[in-house]
């Protein structure tokens, strides 16, 4: 029995490997999104990421900034299931990423310019699920009742599980820009990523009161690799008008296993094996922008995103169960209210093409809606500091597998039942500079 069993949480416990691929991309990479959310159109330093193209209408000159933000989610899965003595468990995952930095600098001189910036592109963050999760409970207790013929009941037994996951990519970007004309540039940049992740966790099933173990697995495995990201950009502005629009080509990431423990290196975890490759592609990624001026004092934005995720190679090649890409819509208002101080508040609306054979317990979406608020304090006409808080609300997401699906709830053969949901909060503050 214990073989048999063994094999089915081995399979269960490769969902871990669904937290290196899906890499999202992290779009606040400066306190400025996290206050007014729609940056497209900007010509201040954020532009270096947000608008690359604008950073030609630049005054002559250096310009840094250094930006520091925290950032808290929660992971939430309900699972009913027949075998749980109480019908439904709810799982709790916790994330966090307590100190998000970048930095940035642009030199401008005449009709051309530099820039870069180095920050977490995408990931930027530890999760656990001290309880385990639902696909190794579930497959856990279904092999043990199929295996004993029913003699082994759930009140017979019991499961410790538990996991945890990190991942980061590191970015760092450097690009140039030239204005054709008074109101028209274009950019052209490369980012470079490096992408480091872990991913750690055991699953155990013992006889109650007797010194029987029928699962015992450990898995202990940090993830490597890089990728480059070309980008393009281009502003034209008039008036009170700016349009822009940047693409950020897909970035082919090879991620390498360096795995510390593995249970079964040769069988069911064998995708963990030392050495072993998997890809985890960044998306490819169109943004653009139309900002107006209404006043010297008073501007708003409007944006749309779209990432191609389907095309962008997962391991186990779950892209392919997506219905499509990512759509985003933003919008923005700023308002200076003297030389001092300026208030800005923005949101986003998200929109994934999910799909059940998509989601996992260890890498799940949720279509969200996000609120930015915030302000700057203009210190002198050379320092400037933005505070920023950003708050997404989620909607729910329902997985419902009946039996006769293939392999029914996580391969059980029996109906089951998950209700996803998150939680996001992010708080940032930094300084910017004109040399």
């Amino acid at each position: 029995m214990r073989e048999a069993i063994l094999t089915a949480t081995l399979a269960a416990t490769t969902a871990l490997a669904s937290l290196a691929g899906g890499v999202l991309t992290n779009t606040n990479q400066h306190i400025d999104f996290l206050r007014m959310v729609a940056r497209g159109a900007s010509t201040d330093i954020d532009a270096v990421y947000t608008n690359p193209a604008g950073t030609a209408f630049m005054a002559d000159g250096w310009k840094l900034s250094l930006n520091v933000q925290s950032a808290y989610q929660t992971r939430t899965i309900a699972s009913t299931f027949a075998l749980y003595p109480e019908g439904t468990r709810n799982y709790k995952g916790d994330a966090s990423a307590p100190i998000l930095p970048s930095a940035y600098a642009t030199y401008n001189h005449g009709h051309w310019g530099v820039s870069g910036f180095i920050g977490v592109v995408g990931g930027g963050g530890k999760c656990s699920f001290g309880s385990g999760l639902p696909v190794f409970d579930s497959q856990v207790m279904a092999a043990i009742l199929a295996q004993s013929k029913g003699t082994v009941t759930p009140a017979m037994y019991s499961i410790n599980t538990a996991m945890r996951g990190s991942q980061f990519i590191y970015g760092g970007q450097f690009g140039g820009v030239y204005r054709f004309t008074p109101g028209l540039s274009g950019y052209l940049g490369l980012r470079v990523n490096y992408f480091f992740g872990n991913y750690s966790g055991h699953v155990i099933a013992k006889l109650n009161n007797v010194d029987k173990t029928l699962a015992d697995l450990e898995l202990d495995c940090d993830q490597t690799g890089w990728g480059a990201t070309p980008i393009i950009g281009i502003d034209y502005r008039y008036k009170g008008l700016t349009l822009a629009a940047k693409y950020e080509f897909i970035t082919k990431l090879n991620i390498e296993n360096d795995t510390k423990v593995n249970s079964d290196p040769d069988g069911a975890l064998a995708e963990f094996k030392d050495g072993v490759n998997t890809p985890g592609d960044v998306p490819a990624y169109f943004a653009a922008a139309v900002g107006y001026a209404f006043t010297p004092r008073l501007r708003a934005t409007v944006e749309y995103h779209f990432y191609d995720d389907k095309n962008a190679k997962m391991a186990g090649d779950k892209q392919k169960a997506l219905k499509r890409g990512t759509n985003e819509v933003l919008a923005g208002v700023e308002c200076d209210i003297n030389k001092t101080f300026t208030v800005s508040a923005g949101g986003q609306k998200t929109i994934y093409g999910l799909a059940d054979d998509f989601q996992q317990n260890t890498a799940f979406s949720c279509n969200s809606y996000s609120v930015g608020l915030g302000g700057a304090v203009h210190f002198s006409k050379k320092l400037t500091m933005n505070i920023g808080y950003f708050w997404t609300m989620y909607k729910k997401y329902t997985k419902d597998v009946p039996a006769s699906a293939t392999g029914g709830y996580n391969g059980t053969t029996l109906a089951g039942k998950e209700v996803m949901d998150r939680t996001n909060k992010v708080f940032g503050m930094g300084i910017d500079y004109k040399f």
